[in-house]
């Protein structure tokens, strides 16, 4: 047996110890489904434990499956099933004491729990499987009367009255259509006012056919409320809820029906077909160009994923901008490449060919020409041209539009969805409930309340929690430098040796494969896979110390996850580009006089053209490779999963249940929606924060979001079981961070454009230098650019540990006195030789001008579109004007209209005299 059989059986006993009377004293749920005579079994074998077992449901074993396999009924036909509890039937072996005890406890578990539904109003019926005689299936039924005491407190919003406001055609309506869905196969949702839901008021609401009133979703949504919070062992502290009977195994699954297969639309008139409609016309490959079905969505599988896939397409559809820009930007890169005069300087054999550059590395480097890195300054000006700093500034304006239009539509899904005033309606965590022992005075209602921690627990528990997170993010960065450390130890190898492997079969890759780019794409690939190996680490640990904080609400535990785990992976996944992006080749030093990392290594030198086309290349196999991965990830496991499933419970049965049917798929995460949210924030970052470096992000991020929209959509209409719907507001703690991506973003493309390109000095060059009195041109011109930005440096000043043991045929000592390197400092024989220049100065001064005046231009920009576009469109404020106005009228006049009717009636009521004669006649 394992160690961790072991610890559960442990913890089970320690829940039903010997002499439990208090669990003795309550009657006992059977396991419904068992075969005949084992139900006198289990009450024989509960005798030492338990005086009696009453049978809530009789001797009866269980009810027959029909045959109908859409079916989402009790087998009476008539009693929805809201909710489904499945469990496995352990074997018993009574030489086994110690799995014996462990196997009562578990079954007293379940007998508690499903005792206590029954008595919150829950009807239970029980069958077997189809394929494994062992599992049984459990279906809970909510009762007309428990969904109504649940909905009105949990303040569940109902129709009120149908919406009277008439709503404006757009101007762009004969455009939309083309994308948009049938509507004769998917018609559009009646739109209603709606209202908390109170049951003395239940004749004001749209309640004209019971079996609609409560929709599928809602009523799953209150039986999941109803098992959070359902005991299984009684005292103090009380153990409840559903989720700690599932990490137990004492259940094996709960879940809600799908309405019918996914790919067969269902003949029984009952059915929606809900299900496969999603398929079809959402999921389907073939329906990427369309917009998404939102009201169906959030229909079948609640706000909390209707919200998501709305911000997912509206964030893809503003790429489609944003990539289609990106893509003008870089055929203009390409078009305009050869007439880069810098490009064409270092190709020139006259001039790149002349220019003798300096070893990169010490003593096994050696000379070489400046035209050998042709190729790759002839990409350098695909990227680094005009039209980058234009887009640059573009995407700058292009980040605060998507978010301000973003909060208008939000505003639009909060009042069409009913989430308005969600936050007041949330209630607690189960597990926050469960450790609440400490009292304390609630400062606003001056009541005593519990909490689970002391102010002194609850300083050490964010001591430990942020030390934790500091720590992961150290861990990060020590993987960053053993990154690096590769880089400069490689880098020399490749110096060395790449040339020579190169001279035979691999020639014609010379020119492309150079050392610096070699070194590049190897660091990525091996940094991608660093990234990979510490999510997964922290992932588990992320989750653990927000389970130790024990947030109070849904929504607070998953705001507390998340800015954990996107600290990290901000850190994990930008952490390389930031190197390259503004570390690598700024502090070398010169050949004379090189700087070391850990005293031993040689930093590294950017290419003659800079360090952009690196940082490109880093993007594109990071952001590359992540999307890939994920795709694949979420295609092929839960695909996997489920055809190993299917091979293994193969049986000659044709038609199983809809519950076994949906038992055989898979459960969706705990944390739901989180991982996707991460995914696409992380990809934003991409997206916007390096664009400056590679103007086609925002294009491969369209392409990946049109992709990733449905394979999200076909796993969770064909792979899972259906999600259990939630209620949310917004897309919670991610809309501040993306805030704080886009204001990051525009500092980062100002720094990438005035340090990592050579947009500023050639700028500079072109207005100053190049005409006179500093140049020799009279009007501004980009020739002799390349020969002005690099140094020179004298052959005879390298010490014993940089100077080159090989020279080049090519290279005589004699004449070639000097090389070249790329900076800008006073050649020798200067008084201040070596030392950096005036024009290095002047480029310095130029860079943090150009930073300051663009941060102010986009953050100006931004300033006016945030003050110009309102959160909340005017429509919908009208709306819910109108919303509050009858909600006032039909629920609290109409309450006091009756009882002001009331009360007049029985004073007019006539006043029965001795007798039982009215007053009247008393008189006469």
């Amino acid at each position: 047996m394992s160690d961790v059989d072991s610890d559960e059986e442990q913890l089970e006993m320690e829940e039903f110890p010997d002499g439990d009377e208090e669990f003795c004293a309550q009657s006992y749920i059977p396991n419904y489904g068992s075969v005949p005579g084992e139900q006198e079994q289990l009450a024989s074998e509960l005798g030492p434990y338990c005086n009696e077992a009453t049978y809530l449901f009789g001797p009866k074993s269980g009810v027959e499956f029909d045959g109908n396999e859409d079916s989402a009924f009790f087998a009476d036909g008539q009693r929805r099933i809201d909710f489904v509890l499945a469990y496995e039937e352990e074997q018993r072996k009574p030489s086994d004491q110690k799995r014996m005890r462990s196997i009562l406890n578990r079954k007293r578990k379940r007998a508690l729990f499903q005792e206590n539904l029954t008595k919150v109003g829950l009807q239970i019926e029980g069958t077997r499987s189809i394929l494994d005689f062992r599992t049984i299936f459990l279906k809970l039924h909510a009762p007309w009367e428990v969904l109504c005491r649940y909905a009105e407190l949990l303040h569940i919003k109902l129709p009120l009255h149908s919406n009277d406001i008439k709503q404006k055609s757009s101007t762009f309506n004969c455009i939309t259509k083309i994308f948009s869905v049938d509507e004769d196969k998917i018609p559009p949702e009646a739109e209603y006012f709606t209202a908390p839901f109170e049951m003395d008021r239940i004749k004001s609401f749209h309640t004209t056919d019971r079996d609609a009133f409560f929709t599928p979703a809602t009523r799953s949504r209150i039986v999941k409320y109803i098992l959070n919070r359902c005991e299984y062992k009684r005292g103090k502290p009380s153990k409840f809820g559903i989720t700690k009977l599932l990490d137990s195994k004492t259940y094996k699954a709960a879940y809600n029906l799908h309405d019918c297969k996914f790919n067969l639309k269902s003949s029984d008139p009952s059915c929606p077909n809900e299900r496969y409609l999603l398929y079809k016309e959402w999921a389907h490959p073939k329906n990427f160009y369309k917009l998404q079905p939102l009201d169906l969505i959030r229909k079948y599988f609640g706000e909390k994923i209707g919200i998501y896939f709305a911000w997912l397409g509206f964030y893809t559809g503003m790429l489609a901008i944003a990539g289609f820009t990106g893509l003008i930007c870089f055929i203009f890169g390409i078009l305009t490449r050869d007439d880069s005069t810098w490009s064409q300087e270092v190709c020139d054999p006259a001039i790149g060919g002349s220019i003798i550059m300096c070893p990169q590395c010490d003593r096994e480097c050696t000379y070489w020409r400046l035209n050998i890195t042709c190729q790759s300054s002839r990409k350098l000006a695909i990227f680094d041209n005009h039209g980058t700093l234009v887009y640059a500034i573009f995407m700058g304006i292009w980040v605060t539009v998507f978010l301000e239009f973003w909060k208008r539509r939000q505003a639009e899904l909060e009042y069409e969805w009913d989430t308005v005033e969600l936050e007041q309606e949330e209630p607690c965590r189960p597990e926050y409930e469960a450790k609440c022992t400490i009292p304390r005075k609630n400062p606003i209602t001056q009541e005593e309340e519990m909490v689970p921690h002391s102010a002194c627990e609850k300083c050490m528990l964010i001591f430990c929690v942020g030390s934790t997170v500091i720590f992961w993010i150290s861990l990060i960065i020590a993987s960053v430098v053993a990154i690096i450390v590769y880089r400069l130890a490689v880098f020399f190898e490749f110096s060395v040796n790449l040339g020579k492997a190169m001279d035979n079969d691999l020639e014609p890759l010379k020119d492309y494969l150079t050392p610096q780019i070699a070194t590049s794409v190897t660091a990525s690939l091996i940094n991608f896979v660093f990234i990979m190996i510490l999510n997964i680490l922290y992932e588990r640990v992320a989750i653990w110390i927000t389970d130790f904080e024990l947030p109070r609400t849904q929504t607070d535990y998953e705001n507390s996850l998340t800015l954990k785990m996107f600290l990290f992976q901000f850190v994990n996944y930008y952490s390389s580009c930031f190197y390259i992006a503004f570390f690598k080749g700024k502090v070398v030093g010169y050949p004379g006089k090189p700087v070391y990392w850990l005293g031993r290594f040689r930093n590294e030198e950017c290419d003659p053209g800079g360090c952009l086309v690196e940082l490109s290349t880093q993007l594109l196999i990071v952001m590359g490779g992540k999307a890939i991965w994920n795709n694949v990830q979420e295609i092929l496991i839960p695909w996997l999963k489920n055809l190993i499933g299917r091979y293994c419970t193969k049986s000659s049965e044709n038609v199983l249940p809809r519950w076994e049917q949906d038992y055989q798929l898979q459960p969706i995460s705990k944390l739901g929606l989180f991982y996707e949210y991460l995914e696409m924030v992380i990809q934003f970052g991409f997206a916007t924060i390096f664009v400056a470096s590679f103007p086609l992000a925002p294009l491969l991020a369209l392409i990946n979001n049109i992709i990733e929209i449905r394979v999200d959509a076909w796993k969770m209409t064909t792979q899972y079981r259906r999600i259990i719907p939630a209620k949310a507001q917004d897309i919670g703690a991610w809309l501040p961070i993306l805030h704080g991506v886009a204001v990051f973003a525009a500092v980062t493309n100002a720094l990438i454009i005035a340090f990592t390109s050579d947009m500023i000095p050639r700028l500079v060059y072109y207005w100053t230098l190049s005409v006179q009195p500093y140049g020799e041109h009279s009007s501004p011109t980009m020739h002799g650019y390349i020969n002005s930005t690099l140094s020179v440096f004298r052959v005879t000043d390298f010490s014993n540990l940089s100077k080159p043991i090989v020279v080049p045929y090519w290279f005589d000592p004699a004449t070639d006195t000097t090389c070249r390197y790329r900076d800008l400092r006073y050649p020798p024989d200067h008084p201040l030789q070596y030392h950096h220049s005036l024009y290095f100065w002047h480029v310095m001064a130029a860079k943090l001008a150009f930073i300051i005046v663009m941060e102010h231009v986009v953050f100006g920009v931004n300033f006016l579109v945030s003050y110009w576009i309102p959160d909340v469109p005017e429509k919908i404020k009208e709306q819910i004007k109108r919303e509050k106005y009858l909600t006032q009228k039909l629920l609290h006049e109409a309450h006091l209209t009756d009882w002001h009717s009331k009360t007049t009636n029985a004073s007019k009521a006539p006043v029965k005299g001795p007798g039982g004669l009215k007053s009247k006649d008393m008189d006469v």
